[in-house]
């Protein structure tokens, strides 16, 4: 007999770093710590001298998916939102945001493309801290990062390969022959992108963008790097214009071959769009005679050898990296000028110097742009204004600065009694650009330019003042930035519009508002209908009866926001009329303040509106609502002529349905309603008989969840005659309790009392999901409108494949507002086209499944971590791998869409598939061999926190005390826990166990063993079918 005690450790050194609580104040030398510290540090800095020839991205705002939601749902959504009127391009900010805080990507990318065709580079590229994100309201904490959550979106939209189509609701056949006139656009940068798409999406058919490169893109190719816009990126928001016909023809410069304005007007076409940027860059007396032989170059020469050497697939013949030498001068203070300095970097300069006559604080550059300046060791040499340039044999070795100052006006002069002189091995002159060759602004004729050579239009329409037929945009308009270029573009596309149909005799046009239309894909031809007995609902998103359908205008309110049907507030006949208590609704916020709360809990009772005011709403809005559904919610006490009379009233209103309430979970029961007649199932059968009986339109009766099994009321129900049900109403709940004991809502000034009250939002959503799923296998052919907790398409597919037919949403309109149906109708119409795909269909949802593809023999193989010493001899590995021949940089190859290969499936086709693979704990397989490990993603996913380690409760997974790498043993049960709490998405999966499993039943081995045999061969089976029989 083993003397060994059952609750002794089996190995102590499994436990070295496990959690402990401290008994004492921990003591340990600066010495030491200055050593220790340095052995876990990840922030490690990486000085631009250390990035030669790495492109890859270094933008602070680049986001994951897990960052991008939680980043999402800390926005406020609020309203008359000021980030909206931050952008230029106008995007919808906090709608594309709600999307991606509930994982509709595709919902977020068409907000954003709808208003700005080029809206992953201005994701990229936008100085948001001067525009949407300076207006944010978070004050006490930082700004929504929405830069970031742009690029992320889109990024995430790209990877689905859904190509662009036109308005799906314009007959484009059919449209006037004006639609088939010539247009031009000169430049293939923002402005032009976009000009060409909008006109493309009004329709017409002949459009062409003509470029002088070999490449699209203008600037946002040609002179912004590729660690900030990758070439991928501008090709992608090209091809999407693409989609829609319009024709990029390359090769093809002004001034060149007779190729002018004047000559397209004579080749017929009709409109024509100038975007062709500033070619010129601006120069002083001190860089007369200097070539890129001596070591000097301007941002014009400069950026565009670096983004042709260093982007992938922007031309053929590929350049070398410019050879600057050790120390480079960059002259400006701009955004440009910073990335000429990064750029000096890459192509192997050590030193950087940023030389410009203001303080840093009066900088043109962003702080964005600064702040990687400033990592990566960009010297800022402020307050001197360059004298010359000197050369010795042929080559830059220094330059010589005037010193600057400012004077008590805040105006800049220059004092030229005090010199100094920097070494260097090369200068970049980034002093802005201009239009000053007489041939190009003689082949724009009959455009005409001021004295500052921006051309001559009429700002509010971007037409010529000389030619009407001539429109400008971007930099020749005096655009500063991406973002204001890619509203040029839309802002010309509505006059070119208007322009080209009163030449053709639409007079009107000019009165209309301008509206252009948003953006389409094949998803948004994806039809969300649906028939429910008899009642055909447009989409499956109803409002709950609950405090979004508290008055008829809130309901119109919805119906307008798209919404396809609408429960209004439950009513009852004038004598048992309520007036509710206040306060009467709170939030379990567990700290988390403002949006996305996960739960509400109420006191209030039914509609405090009559009988009256309701069947007149109904009878209303189903006239200016005829293909909108409107269910009206009932509930009495059990007196049959009270049910009857409100069910009649209700049909001659023009109700499409009646939604007995027999849930309501507080008040209501007191006086004989609610709960106090839908947890008797007689009582359930006799109300649905009595209405059943008095009305010939559909009823669903409204269960509650506070019984032991659902299924005993649905079948009560069922033989009453309901047509069907709704599951679930609020869970009877307690919400909080304050420290001095009270808890809230807490009702009375002096008496400070409450209430158990009803639960609804996210909480209760596992509950519903349960309850729908085990009405549907009982009753196959029961509709369902489910509802609780439900907040996203993705929140609808899982209502939908438990059993509910359509679904009814409350509290996810009280913590955002009516337009999120919205998000969820774009979500659902996507997740049911990625079925038709079949590179899509295996997605989690609209996430991209990531693979492992470590080998079977490589799964219990330890790997290194990204941290300390381990970090920097990976960093120092791959950049000695880099050269001016190898470039490190980033790419997103443009894969070609596969076909959809099946039918999108209906809502119809979606109801219920999940109960087919619902068993009894019973009929699961208990075979040891059925069993599956846990796999630990390599040092790239995991990041080495330890919390799968802290939480097996089967000491399955050791933990390296050096390097923190988490690594699965032989303990290991499949239970799941791991995976649960891991932060990072998909870096813990499931494999088949490849070695024998020994469960620890704490009985002598060979009798375990006897009994992992007796389930492994099918012994238990009986046993099994035994248990199942009984429940």
């Amino acid at each position: 007999m083993s003397t060994k005690k059952v609750s002794e450790v089996e190995d102590p050194e499994q436990y070295l770093l496990y959690p402990e609580t401290r008994k004492s104040a921990k003591v340990l030398p600066t010495k030491i710590n200055r050593v220790e510290k340095l052995k876990w540090k990840r922030n490690i800095p990486c000085k631009g001298c250390e990035k030669s020839f790495n492109f890859k991205d270094i933008k602070h705002t680049t986001l994951t998916e897990k960052e991008a939601i939680t980043e999402a749902r800390r926005c406020l959504k609020c309203s008359d939102a000021p980030c909206i009127k931050g952008c230029p391009t106008s995007i919808d900010i906090k709608a594309f945001i709600q999307n991606i805080s509930t994982r509709n990507f595709y919902g977020a990318a068409k907000t954003i493309l709808s208003d700005n065709p080029v809206g992953l580079s201005c994701g990229m590229v936008c100085p948001v801290s001067n525009l949407c994100q300076g207006n944010c309201n978070l004050t006490n904490e930082e700004p929504i990062n929405i830069s970031g959550l742009q690029d992320f979106a889109l990024q995430a939209f790209r990877k689905m390969q859904i190509p662009q189509i036109r308005d799906p609701k314009i007959d484009f056949e059919n449209l006037p022959k004006s639609y088939s006139t010539k247009i031009a656009c000169l430049g293939c940068g923002p402005s032009s992108i976009s000009t060409a798409t909008y006109l493309a999406r009004l329709g017409y058919k002949d459009i062409t963008v003509f470029e002088k490169n070999s490449y699209p893109g203008g600037i946002s190719s040609s002179e912004i790097p590729s660690f900030r816009l990758p070439f991928e990126a501008v090709k992608w928001e090209v091809s999407l214009m693409e989609d829609l016909g319009v024709k990029v023809q390359y090769n093809t410069e002004l001034g060149k071959n007779g190729f002018t304005v004047q000559k397209l007007k004579e080749d017929g076409y009709d409109a024509v769009f100038v975007g062709i940027g500033l070619p010129e860059p601006q120069t002083i007396p001190a860089f007369d005679g200097l070539t890129e032989e001596n070591g000097f170059y301007s941002s014009k020469t400069f950026l565009p050898i670096v983004s042709m050497a260093s982007k992938t697939k922007m031309v053929e013949n590929i350049p070398k990296l410019p050879q600057l030498g050790r120390h480079t001068l960059v002259l400006g203070a701009g955004d440009t000028s910073v990335d000429c300095a990064l750029s000096a970097f890459r192509c192997g300069s050590k030193r950087v110097s940023l030389c410009f006559r203001k303080s840093t604080d009066d900088m043109k550059a962003v702080d964005d742009e600064l702040q990687s300046a400033r990592e990566e060791g960009v010297e800022l040499q402020s307050y001197i204004t360059l004298k010359n340039i000197n050369l010795e044999n042929g080559k830059i070795v220094s330059c010589t600065f005037y010193r600057c100052d400012k004077d008590e006006e805040g105006n800049y002069y220059t004092d030229k009694t005090q010199e100094v002189t920097l070494k260097c091995d090369s200068v970049i002159s980034a002093f802005g650009s201009k239009l000053e060759k007489k041939e190009l602004q003689n082949s724009l004729l009959p455009l005409q330019f001021n004295e500052r050579r921006k051309a001559q239009i009429n700002h509010d329409t971007l037409q010529s003042n000389d030619a009407k037929w001539i429109f400008v945009g971007g930099d020749l308009a005096g655009g500063k930035m991406t973002v204001e270029a890619a509203n040029d573009g839309k802002t010309a596309a509505w006059s070119m519009h208007c322009y080209i149909q009163q030449q053709n005799g639409n007079e009107e046009i000019a009165k209309q508002k301008p509206e252009l239309p948003k953006f389409y894909t094949e998803v948004d031809l994806v039809d969300l209908s649906t028939t429910v007995c008899g009642i055909k609902f447009e989409n499956p998103y109803g409002l709950a009866s609950a405090p979004c359908c508290t008055s008829s205008a809130l309901i119109r309110r919805s119906f307008e926001a798209g919404w396809g049907y609408a429960v209004p507030k439950t009513f009852t006949l004038d004598k048992d009329i309520v007036n509710n208590v206040s306060p009467r609704i709170s939030s379990e916020h567990d700290h988390n303040y403002g949006t996305n709360q996960s739960g509400f809990l109420n006191i209030e009772l039914i509609s405090d509106k009559s009988g009256h005011y309701w069947l007149k709403a109904i009878q209303e809005l189903k006239e200016d609502f005829p293909e909108k559904v409107i269910i009206a919610s009932i509930a009495a006490p059990c007196i049959k002529e009270d049910w009857e009379l409100l069910a009649k009233k209700c049909e001659e209103a023009g109700s499409d349905g009646l939604e007995l309430n027999l849930s309501c979970p507080h008040g209501m029961k007191d006086r004989g309603m609610g709960t106090a007649l839908g947890v008797n199932p007689k009582l359930v059968t006799q109300v649905c008989k009595w209405v059943k009986g008095a009305c010939n339109i559909p009823v669903f009766a409204k269960l509650t969840p506070n019984i032991s099994d659902i299924r005993v009321i649905a079948e009560a129900a069922v033989e009453g005659g309901a047509d069907g049900v709704t599951t679930t109403n609020t869970l009877l709940s307690m919400i909080n309790v304050e420290s001095n004991g009270t808890s809230w809502p807490s009702v009375g000034k002096k008496e400070h009392k409450t209430t158990y009250g009803g639960l609804s939002g996210n909480y209760i959503k596992p509950l519903a999901l349960r309850m729908i799923s085990q009405i549907k296998k009982k009753f196959p052919d029961l509709p369902i409108l489910g509802l609780g907790g439900i907040e996203s398409a993705e929140h609808t597919m899982k209502f939908l494949n438990a059993g509910s037919n359509v679904v009814q949403v409350g509290s996810a309109i009280m913590n955002s507002d009516y337009t999120i149906v919205d998000d969820m109708i774009t979500g659902l119409q996507c997740l049911l086209y990625m079925k038709s795909r079949p590179d899509l269909r295996e997605w989690e949802y609209q996430t991209p499944r990531l693979k492992n593809y470590l080998p079977k023999e490589q799964i219990y193989k330890k790997s290194t971590p990204l941290f300390g010493e381990f970090l920097s001899e990976k960093n120092e590995k791959e950049q000695k791998k880099l050269s001016r021949e190898k470039i490190a940089k980033e790419s997103f190859e443009l894969i070609k869409a596969p076909k959809q290969d099946r039918k999108v499936p209906s809502i119809k086709d979606m109801v219920g598939i999940a109960n087919e693979k619902v068993s009894t704990w019973s009929g699961l397989s208990h075979k040891t061999s059925d069993h599956v490990v846990a796999l630990i993603a390599d040092e790239e996913e995991c990041i080495n926190c330890g919390k799968c380690y802290m939480t097996c409760p089967y000491d399955a997974i050791d933990f390296d005390e050096k390097t923190h790498i988490p690594l699965v043993n032989e303990n290991c049960s499949g239970c799941g826990i791991c995976q649960s709490v891991c932060p990072v998405v998909d870096c813990i999966s499931f494999v088949t166990r490849e070695i024998p499993y020994i469960v620890k039943h704490g009985l002598p081995e060979e009798i375990q063993l006897k009994q992992i045999e007796k389930y492994n061969q099918g012994e238990r089976e009986e046993d099994r079918k035994g248990v199942e029989g009984k429940l």
